[in-house]
């Protein structure tokens, strides 16, 4: 791996400026050299960077390790149905990047990229300025986390922290913790939390829910054999509502289990429904707690119907399980709280993240700020944008799809330069 500095106001050209050195944009660096395309990788603080530090302590896959391809580099190890740790992560990502030589540039920020007077585009860093014909875009979607307006009218006394900062349960002070959020950071946080003996609640939202292991696999095998992850996003009912989902939650902690929070509310979990607003110790909620528990268990149950469905279509032999039901109902929806009375000292925000493209000067986003593109290749010619969520499957923006996707754009930028695909030789 080639890892170069630039000196300030350095200026050069490449073919093709990668910004972003995730899985991502090392995926394209990867499939560039196979095609001999002279590039580099601009990423602001080192490879990887999400992997290493916005991740807590406990962190795992939620899908199993043999999801994990990244190009010629598969999961190696004797667990393919585990789910690694952060650290085997960091692991697996830091060995595809030694496999080959990618010529990357750490510490290097990209502030603005747009259409130069001669048609290439000028890409203007915090240590110079690069010229290129192309640029992907893998800087991923996760650059501003997210928070309410309304939470600035939060008590001071109580403490605010989002699931990128979060840790350990150190992190959190003593006292209750009202997580809000029930996407996959939210309950497993949630989780991370009460397995160390504090004190939570839950604020849920509508996210789905997933099984986890259903008539003798785990959900992911039978939606393998489905071809569930083979489904394009153009296939979907409606491609814009699937784009925006969120993902269906459940957990790969200690071997992999799925979460009903009704079973936690039946232990003693105590939920609201979603935030509505906050005003000095008075957090407001919605009456909506049972409705996101129904939207929940919808997909639940959605997902072992096609499971059913496909075992009796094959005439599979599968163990039978019993029917889902529900144990746990509200009785009553708490539409709001006083946060001191309730002795909540933290909440801990787990409502998702937003990408920062305020630097890309380029007509390539729609009215919602999102890459207007086919399969990460857009109308503006040049540009291209990788490991975005259904950027053209499911696994787009996961370590299922996101080679495949790497060299679709790698082979079409080969196409448009004369490149041709041959072993990596990167310098």
């Amino acid at each position: 791996m080639s890892v170069h500095q630039l000196t300030p106001d350095a200026r050069t050209s490449v073919t093709v400026a990668i910004v972003g050195a995730g899985q991502a944009g090392m995926s394209a660096s990867y499939h560039l050299c196979r095609a001999g395309i002279d590039h580099v990788v601009l990423e602001r603080h080192k490879r990887f960077h999400s992997w290493k530090t916005d991740r807590w302590d406990t962190f795992c896959l939620v899908t199993p390790n043999w999801q994990c391809k990244l190009p010629d580099w598969p999961y190696r190890g004797d667990d393919p149905e585990g789910f690694m740790l952060k650290n085997q992560i960091i692991d697996y990502v830091e060995g595809f990047a030694d496999s080959f030589d990618a010529p990357l540039r750490e510490g290097v920020t990209v502030t603005r990229v747009e259409r130069g007077p001669e048609g290439r585009f000028q890409v203007d860093t915090d240590h110079g300025l690069w010229s290129a014909d192309h640029v992907i875009v893998a800087s991923g979607g996760y650059d501003r986390p997210i928070t309410p307006p309304f939470a600035a009218a939060l008590s001071p006394a109580i403490r605010q922290i989002h699931s990128k900062s979060y840790r350990r349960p150190s992190d959190i002070p003593d006292g209750t913790c009202l997580v809000v959020g029930t996407g996959q950071s939210g309950v497993q946080l949630m989780e991370d939390l009460r397995i160390a003996g504090r004190d939570v609640r839950l604020a849920v939202g509508p996210a789905p829910r997933s099984p986890r292991w259903y008539r003798g696999k785990d959900a992911t095998d039978w939606l393998h054999q489905l071809k569930y992850y083979d489904m394009t996003i153009d296939q979907q009912p409606d491609p814009r509502s699937t784009e925006a989902k969120t993902n269906h939650y459940m957990s790969g902690r200690d071997g992999g289990h799925e979460i009903d929070l009704r079973r936690f509310a039946k232990d003693g979990l105590r939920l609201y429904g979603s935030v509505a607003g906050m005003q000095g110790n008075t957090i407001r909620f919605l009456p909506d707690l049972e409705a996101n528990l129904d939207a929940a268990d919808q997909s639940y149950v959605g997902i072992r119907t096609m499971i059913d469905d496909h075992i009796a279509r094959q005439g599979i032999e599968a163990p039978v399980e019993a029917p889902f039901e529900k144990v746990w109902r509200p009785e009553t929806e708490t539409t709001e709280i006083d946060a001191a009375a309730e002795g909540i000292t933290s909440i801990l925000w787990c409502i998702g993240f937003r990408p920062d493209y305020s630097w890309l000067r380029v007509s390539c986003l729609d009215e919602r700020g999102r890459p207007i593109h086919t399969r990460g290749v857009c109308d503006e010619a040049g540009v291209y944008f990788l490991g975005l969520g259904w950027l053209h499957t499911w696994g787009s923006g996961r370590f299922l799809g996101v080679a495949d996707d790497a060299a679709y754009v790698a082979d079409k930028i080969a196409h448009r330069v004369g490149g041709e695909m041959s072993q990596p030789h990167c310098a």
